[in-house]
């Protein structure tokens, strides 16, 4: 396994939609295996393909983090009710949410806009289909922080970024905060929203 650079905003690639896999081959497997190693090194706790400048319908999610005190990213948050049921990581070809409910609030961050974090209005439990590493269609039912991070690495496939759901106001404060001082140092850890 590799670990793979992380495109950082505001890099267009960032914003390309992905293509959908036809056939889940050793190839695609060997990049879930880097995308989850690079996750797991960048202290995240989810990752597209399109993150790491491969433009297929590929994420990877592992929230378990949040329960070890592993992340020193967030705080301890507890596993939603279905999350607890979900054999982590995750990894997921072709994505598709085919049906959600309720509604969460969640402090987003984003391994491409690193030490930078929001509030992000999401849905609370989602239904998600897509196959995973043998090829076989599965769908998972979730909620907590996994339906969250699911969502937030859906949008990435589709070329959209968590500040697109914040107000135009708080979207620009954080792209003009992103430009006058960049990217903290990896061991500074800063909210700045």
């Amino acid at each position: 396994m590799a670990v793979l650079e992380i495109l950082k905003f505001p890099d267009s690639r960032l914003r390309r939609k992905c293509t959908p896999v036809e056939k889940v081959t050793d190839d695609l497997v060997r990049l879930a295996d880097d995308m989850l190693e690079t996750m797991y090194a960048a202290h995240g706790l989810g990752l597209s393909a399109i993150q790491v400048n491969h433009f297929v319908r590929l994420l990877t999610a592992d929230t378990r983090a949040l329960q070890s005190n592993e992340s020193e990213r967030y705080e301890s948050t507890e596993m939603g009710q279905y999350e607890k049921e979900i054999i982590q990581p995750v990894v997921l070809f072709n994505p598709e949410i085919i049906s959600k409910s309720g509604e969460i609030i969640f402090k987003e961050g984003c391994l491409s806009f690193p030490s930078y974090y929001a509030d992000v209005k999401r849905s609370a439990v989602i239904e998600v289909q897509g196959m995973d590493k043998s090829g076989k269609v599965v769908t998972i039912k979730t909620d907590g922080v996994l339906a969250v991070c699911i969502q937030h690495e859906i949008d990435h496939l589709d070329g959209k970024l968590f500040i697109d759901h914040l107000s135009p106001v708080k979207a620009d404060l954080l792209r003009a905060q992103i430009k006058k001082y960049g990217y903290p140092d990896s061991g500074r850890q800063e909210e700045m929203l």
